[in-house]
């Protein structure tokens, strides 16, 4: 896997087409809650524009900032796992403009289309193989840097 992969440029254009007819054009102004954790996870975004922070709260006064997303990137992948709840926070870090899909369209055009259905799975999965990948070597480095102090 390179770079992180993008949704929307991932999928193959006829696939790719029929998604977008379910999008509906979104902003949200810099600072904006978009979700929060725990709460439903019932759509997702594609970012077009403007940065989004993914954050956990680590107490009620302390949130700390685990993604950062930007152009083209996938906000929000629980919709797709029971129990459809966000696992972080997310937080508009400048003025954003995104793709908005309800999850409930997206898993019914998946049914009507296994072909789409598969390929929407793989993307996803692909993109939070490489998070996970992005957010281990986090870990790795806050480690080394503990262990030096």
């Amino acid at each position: 896997m390179t770079e992180a992969t993008k949704l929307l440029t991932a999928l193959p254009p006829p696939q790719r087409a029929r998604l977008m007819e379910l999008a509906q054009e979104v902003s949200f102004p810099e600072d904006a809650r978009i979700f929060d954790a725990d709460g439903t996870a019932d759509r997702f975004w594609v970012i077009r524009s403007g940065a989004v922070s993914l954050v956990q709260e680590v107490t009620p006064q302390r949130r700390v900032t685990v993604a950062s997303l930007g152009a083209g990137d996938l906000l929000g992948w629980s919709w797709l796992f029971p129990p459809y709840q966000w696992d972080f926070g997310a937080e508009a870090f400048s003025p954003v403009r995104a793709h908005e899909f309800e999850a409930r369209q997206v898993l019914a055009l998946c049914e009507e289309d296994p072909a789409l259905g598969m390929s929407l799975v793989r993307v996803v999965a692909e993109i939070l193989a490489h998070r996970l990948e992005l957010t281990r070597g986090r870990l790795m480095e806050a480690y080394a840097l503990h262990r030096r102090l």
